[in-house]
């Protein structure tokens, strides 16, 4: 799947695969196999769903000096990668999700259909990895979830502050990739971000590429 790129605006163009990913291993999605991904794509730069302060200075110390592989499983992926390539670490988000997100799953994950949506996408994912979480499958199940999440939450407050929340979380992301993009000349980057955001991140790259500055040439990862 691809999306539509418009005319170059800048010097080089600049390729970015967006790849849907979880943050801690399951089964087959674990970081030997997005390793794998990365390793074929060979990116000059990785952007990541992650806060400056996620990969520590201390963290580093013990992935140089001892070999320890970070909790994350995309920054156990990246650090494997590292062993043979140069490139760019950009986390790319500026705050992590609010206290809303987190009392809005309080309340909806007690809901019994939500549940088995929810146990439907950890069995998906830990049989068929990448592969799942980079699917329309995937995409239309975590839909159907935040669909029933609105209906639990019978548009309440806390379902529009939680949205609202979710954009001011995902816009920055994407607005410091392309801040990036502006300053920094390269021709293969991967953006790595959680398969909960697939869909939102998609429709927010195709008006970014409209109203930026430079246009990026996007490629939505499937395996």
């Amino acid at each position: 799947m691809a999306i539509c790129v418009n005319e170059i605006k800048w010097k080089l163009m600049h390729k970015i695969i967006f790849i849907s990913t979880i943050h801690k291993e399951i089964g087959k999605c674990n970081s030997d196999e997005l390793c794998k991904i990365i390793e074929i794509l060979k990116p000059e730069v990785i952007f990541l769903e992650a806060v400056e302060e996620t990969y520590s200075a201390y963290e580093d110390y013990l992935f140089s000096t001892y070999g320890v592989y970070h909790k994350k499983l995309e920054l156990s992926a990246i650090q494997k990668y590292n062993y043979n390539h140069s490139f760019e670490y950009v986390p790319v988000c500026e705050n992590s999700l609010s206290e809303a997100f987190h009392q809005k799953n309080s309340i909806v994950c007690k809901n019994r259909d939500l549940q088995k949506l929810i146990e439907n996408s950890i069995s998906l994912t830990e049989t068929y990895g990448f592969n799942f979480l980079n699917s329309l499958e995937s995409m239309n199940l975590q839909e159907e979830m935040r669909m029933l999440e609105s209906q639990i939450l019978s548009g309440s407050n806390l379902d529009r502050i939680v949205k609202e929340d979710i954009d001011a979380y995902e816009n920055p992301m994407i607005q410091n990739i392309y801040s990036y993009c502006k300053n920094h000349q390269f021709k293969t980057a991967i953006f790595m971000c959680g398969a909960a955001h697939r869909k939102s991140i998609i429709e927010k790259i195709e008006k970014f590429n409209i109203q930026e500055e430079i246009t990026l040439s996007w490629t939505v990862y499937e395996s």
